[in-house]
C-alpha cells in the first residue's frame, strides 16, 4: 500500500531533529553548505539521526539487548569524478565550518562548467514515518522471544537450541544543497529472525527463518507470524537432518522462487552498478544492448515497492526511487546509477545513490532487485528435469564482478530424479560464471516471489538493506560442488 505523507510533513519531522534539538541554525547551515560547492559541479549535506534497539533471546535467556542512537552529518563536493567528503557526529556550527574548509579544498582552482540541476522533490511516501520503537514494549518483547522458545521447543523433541530476536530502527534523514533545495525522508525497519538446531541419534544440524520490512514492529509480532517463522525454521532443520552427501560435477539445476534471487543479486546485480562499468571494472561495461542473458530472462531494480526492505523514497541523494529495467529478454538494457556516475556516463540518475550511514559517500547500490515471470508452471519444469539438483535455500556466498565468477552455499536442496524430487542434500556449492549461467537458463517460472525481507548487502565496506527475488528457474548446466566421496 502507499503512505499518504507529504514531504513538508517530513521536513518538519526532520527540522525539529537536526535544528530544533541541535545548535544549528538552518540559515548558517545553509550559508556554509553553499560556501562550500561554490566552484563544484555537485554535492550536497546529508543529515542523519537514527535510533535502533535489538533484542537476541538465546536458550530460554536474553543474551544481549541494545538501544542506541546515532546523529551526525555529512558534506561532500563533487569535483568531476573527484569527491571530497567530511563528516562529523557534532551537530554544532563550528563542525559544519571545519568540514566546509575541508571539501572546498577539492574545488580549488576549479570552476563547475555547467549547473548540475538538483533531485526532483516528491511527495510520494512508500512507507510510514511512525516510529517502529514504540511498541510493544521491552517486557512485551521479551515475553514474545520467550513465547517463541517455548513454541518451539514443544513442537518437536529433536530441539536442542533456540534462538531468536527482535530489531527496529527509525532513521530520520535530509538532503541540503547548495541552491536550497531541501529534501527529507523518515525511514522504518524490524526484523524477526528464529534459528533452531535439531538433535538425532548424535547428529546436529539448523533451520532459521526471518522477515521484516519498512514496518511497524507491532504489525509483525502477531501471533500468526512468528509461529510461520518458526514452523518454517523447524521443517529446514528437519530436512537437514535426513539429508545426505551432494553429487559434485556439472548438471541441472532447479533454482527455487524467493530467497535464492540472492544468486542474480550477487552473480549480476553488482556487475550492473554504475561506478564498476564508469571505471571498466565490471565483466558488463561496454556491453550495453548485447545479449547478456537467455530470452526471456528480465531483471529489474525496484525501489519503488511500498513496505519491502530495500525500498526507498528517496535515495541518499535525494533522488526519487525508480522501477529501473537492467536486463530486458536477455539484453542488457540499463545500470543503476547515483548522481556522480550517471553524469560522467552522460546518463541519468536512477535513485540508486545509497549510504550506509552520515559517515559514508554514497555509491551506486541496488534496492529491490529480482527476475520478471516466465510463462512455465514449476511442476512442469521439475518433470523436465530427468537428474539434477532443486536449491531451494541459499546462505552465503562470494563474487567477483571482473569476471563473474561466484560461489553459492545451499542451505537446502534435493537431488532430482526422473521429474521427481528425491533426497534432501548436505553440502551443495553452486559455482559458475553469472552471465554464462543465466545464458543456461532454459525455463522460467510463473511464481516470481520476493524474499521475506531480511537481505542486507555488502560493498566497499558499507552496509545496506536490500530486497530480492525471483521465479522458479531451470539452469541447463552449472558446476556443483558437493561432498559424496
Amino acid at each position: 500500500m502507499s503512505h499518504d505523507i507529504r514531504s513538508d510533513d517530513l521536513l518538519a519531522v526532520t527540522n525539529e531533529l537536526f535544528f530544533g534539538q541541535t545548535e544549528l541554525d538552518q540559515t548558517q547551515v545553509d550559508s556554509s553548505i553553499k560556501s562550500a560547492l561554490t566552484n563544484a559541479d555537485d554535492g550536497e549535506m546529508y543529515l542523519e539521526y537514527t535510533k535502533s534497539d535489538s533484542i537476541v533471546f538465546d536458550d530460554g535467556k536474553v543474551k544481549s539487548a541494545n538501544y542506541s542512537t546515532q546523529q551526525g552529518f555529512g558534506l561532500r563536493s563533487v569535483v568531476e569524478e573527484k569527491a571530497g567528503y567530511a563528516h562529523s557526529g557534532l551537530m554544532t556550527q563550528g563542525a559544519v565550518d571545519d568540514a566546509a574548509q575541508t571539501v572546498r579544498t577539492t574545488a580549488d582552482g576549479y570552476q563547475a562548467r555547467e549547473t548540475v540541476e538538483g533531485p526532483a522533490g516528491t511527495n510520494r511516501a512508500l512507507y510510514t514515518s511512525q516510529d517502529p520503537l514504540a511498541d510493544p514494549s521491552f517486557a512485551q518483547k521479551v515475553d514474545l522471544l520467550a513465547k517463541v522458545d517455548a513454541y518451539a521447543r514443544a513442537k518437536d523433541p529433536r530441539v536442542v537450541q533456540v534462538s531468536a530476536s527482535l530489531s527496529a530502527a527509525w532513521k530520520a534523514v535530509q538532503i541540503r544543497r547548495a541552491d536550497g533545495q531541501v529534501l527529507p525522508d523518515v525511514r522504518p525497519m524490524v526484523s524477526v529472525r528464529v534459528s533452531v538446531v535439531m538433535e538425532k541419534d548424535g547428529r546436529r544440524e539448523s533451520g532459521s527463518h526471518g522477515y521484516g520490512g519498512r514496518v511497524l514492529m507491532s504489525g509483525e509480532v502477531e501471533e500468526a507470524k512468528w509461529q510461520a517463522a518458526c514452523d518454517e525454521a523447524l521443517r529446514q532443520a528437519e530436512v537437514n537432518l535426513e539429508s545426505v552427501p551432494a553429487p559434485a560435477g556439472e548438471m541441472t539445476v532447479m533454482v527455487g522462487p524467493g530467497w535464492p534471487g540472492v544468486l542474480l543479486h550477487e552473480a549480476v546485480g553488482h556487475g550492473l552498478e554504475g561506478d564498476f562499468n564508469r571505471m571498466g571494472t565490471s565483466l558488463y561495461s561496454g556491453m550495453m544492448g548485447e545479449q547478456v542473458a537467455a530470452k526471456g530472462v528480465t531483471i529489474v531494480d525496484d525501489g519503488t515497492i511500498p513496505d519491502r526492505r530495500g525500498s526507498l523514497s528517496i535515495d541518499d541523494e535525494g533522488t526519487q526511487s525508480g522501477y529501473n529495467v537492467l536486463i530486458e529478454d536477455g539484453k542488457l538494457v540499463g545500470y543503476m546509477q547515483d548522481r556522480l556516475n550517471a553524469r560522467l556516463m552522460g546518463q541519468r540518475p536512477t535513485g540508486n545513490g545509497r549510504r550506509e550511514s552520515y559517515q559514508h559517500l554514497p555509491m551506486p547500490r541496488m534496492t529491490n532487485t529480482y527476475m520478471l515471470n516466465g510463462d512455465k508452471n514449476p511442476a512442469e519444469i521439475l518433470g523436465s528435469v530427468d537428474k539434477g539438483v532443486y536449491a531451494v535455500n541459499f546462505g552465503g556466498g562470494q563474487v567477483d564482478i571482473t569476471n563473474g565468477q561466484f560461489t553459492f552455499q545451499c542451505t537446502e536442496a534435493y537431488e532430482i530424479e526422473g521429474g521427481k524430487i528425491g533426497r534432501p542434500l548436505k553440502g551443495v556449492t553452486l559455482i559458475g560464471n553469472g552471465p554464462e549461467v543465466m545464458r543456461q537458463v532454459s525455463m522460467i517460472g510463473d511464481d516470481m516471489a520476493l524474499d521475506p525481507g531480511i537481505g542486507m548487502c555488502g560493498k566497499n565496506g558499507q552496509g545496506v538493506p536490500v530486497g530480492l527475488g525471483q521465479p522458479t528457474l531451470k539452469i541447463d548446466r552449472i558446476t556443483v560442488g558437493g561432498t559424496a566421496t
